[in-house]
């Protein structure tokens, strides 16, 4: 694999590939069902993409490479289903895991340039070009590639039917804990039962639904030059300093903007400048996390602890243009909390597992808003409530971002923020944007540019040449 990296190619050099099992002889091989809400995003790759610094302690990326061969069967103990693989029911034409411990992917690569030489604001030229392709049918990949300068990354790719971004977040913080100590908190033990989420008989839902979804149908999209050209790819970060100004910016009469409410305000003003006087009306949307909202029995509450699957449901918000741009910034966070509160959840999600019952043996389904048609819209998906641990002994990773592979030709935007490994307050954002609005983020001075593309000397990157340091244990390392 290669890209242009600074005027040169970056080349990701495959060293080794194996399948790693669990190593409990106890566990049964399954199938396991997925669940209708499982079902809403349908089979896509996603992945959790760590950047490591060089090691200033715990040894060198033999080190690292050894820790994974030796931690790795234990995380699968717990994650059984990730060392199972995706297959396509031939009667009913859903995907299922089968867990057979067949294995999840182990791959071992190594370039030959330095992390601090690739083009972190544009995700294209760096992120995107050291993930690795892998089966369709693997429910795990996890890949670690060395650099030149000593650094290293790790992705941890799998499937969008098994997973949602908590259940991903999840998974990574567990092997940090795992390698760090030996062994998973009882606490922390993640459930794979999906039966908390069966149909009614018959399955019941509001009309609402018909118009939130629609077909991911070719002939309802735009075409592929439509869409690649409208958009680019940005990858920015956010200091704490400036979030704690937004919020406060955000918030009134005792009521504290939270991040995102905060974010989602300056979002939609941003939004709706640039959509006047072409459009009346702007919309943004934001992916919930059911987890902390499903309360309605204690087991259901305990259910959703640990959760390893997709709790997750779309809910949009729409206003005219004057509206947006007239009221103060913490009017338009008031309209973007009461979009996300109002939902009845556990009536939403139940309404949802119904309505996948009545149309899960058609074509996928995707939200309409989300396809590009009606008044522009901006969705917000938020990792940074959730815990994440990228520390595996190794120290705490520079960044990590989520990803996701997609086929689908949507023409609206769409934010993604996480916070920075480490906990400083800092978030980082990956952005799917109209150029016109990402050129406004960028130079908006009004409250100190809050959105800056992301540098490698912002994540701490040493500027090593591949001349002066070679990656450890590369040639000879067995794992």
């Amino acid at each position: 694999m290669a890209s242009g990296v600074n005027g040169g190619e970056l080349h990701v050099r495959v060293v080794r590939r194996r399948l790693v099992q669990a190593s409990d002889e106890s566990l049964h091989p399954r199938v396991l069902a997925v669940s209708n809400l499982d079902l809403i995003p349908q089979t896509s790759q996603v992945s959790m993409f760590c950047i490591y610094p060089k090691p200033s302690t715990g040894g060198g990326f033999h080190d690292v490479v050894a820790a994974f061969a030796a931690g790795l069967p234990s995380l699968l103990n717990h994650f059984f289903p990730l060392a199972g693989r995706i297959v396509t029911n031939p009667c009913s034409g859903l995907p299922e895991i089968h867990c057979y411990n067949q294995g999840a992917e182990l791959v071992v690569g190594e370039a030959d340039v330095a992390l601090s030489s690739l083009d972190y604001g544009t995700v294209g030229a760096s992120v995107g070009k050291i993930l690795l392709p892998y089966a369709g049918d693997v429910a795990l990949s996890v890949q670690v590639v060395s650099f030149a300068c000593g650094g290293f990354t790790v992705a941890w790719g799998t499937n969008h039917v098994v997973v949602d971004g908590c259940a991903l977040s999840m998974l990574v913080s567990a092997w940090s804990e795992l390698a760090r100590s030996g062994e998973l908190a009882a606490g922390a033990w993640p459930n794979h039962d999906r039966s908390v989420f069966r149909p009614r008989a018959p399955p019941s839902y509001s009309a609402s639904l018909d118009e939130a979804f629609m077909p991911l149908d070719g002939k309802r999209q735009v075409n592929v030059l439509t869409s690649d050209e409208s958009f680019v790819v940005r990858l920015y970060y956010i200091e704490a300093a400036d979030i704690a100004r937004l919020r406060e910016a955000a918030s009134r009469d005792g009521a504290r903007a939270t991040r995102v409410q905060a974010l989602s305000a300056y979002l939609w003003k941003a939004l709706a400048a640039m959509v006047g006087p072409r459009d009346a009306r702007c919309r943004m949307g934001w992916w919930v996390d059911g987890r902390r909202r499903l309360t309605s029995t204690p087991e259901l509450r305990a259910a959703m602890r640990n959760y390893v699957g997709n709790v997750t449901t779309y809910t949009l918000a729409e206003a005219t243009v004057d509206e947006i741009q007239r009221k103060p910034l913490p009017a338009v966070a008031s309209m973007a909390r009461d979009a996300i509160t109002a939902p009845a959840y556990d009536e939403r999600f139940q309404e949802l597992v119904d309505w996948v019952e009545e149309h899960k043996a058609e074509q996928r389904h995707v939200e309409t808003a989300t396809v590009g048609l009606g008044s522009p819209t901006v969705s917000v998906s938020a990792f940074s409530s959730f815990q994440l641990d990228t520390d595996f002994g190794f120290g705490v990773a520079a960044m990590a971002m989520p990803t996701a592979a997609s086929t689908a030709r949507l023409c609206s935007g769409f934010v993604q923020i996480i916070a920075r490994p480490g906990g400083d307050g800092s978030l980082f954002a990956s952005a799917f944007l109209w150029p016109s609005l990402a050129a406004a983020l960028e130079s908006d001075e009004q409250l100190g540019r809050i959105f800056k593309p992301v540098t490698a000397a912002y994540l701490g990157l040493r500027p090593e040449s591949a001349s002066s340091v070679k990656p450890e244990g590369m040639i000879t390392s067995k794992i």
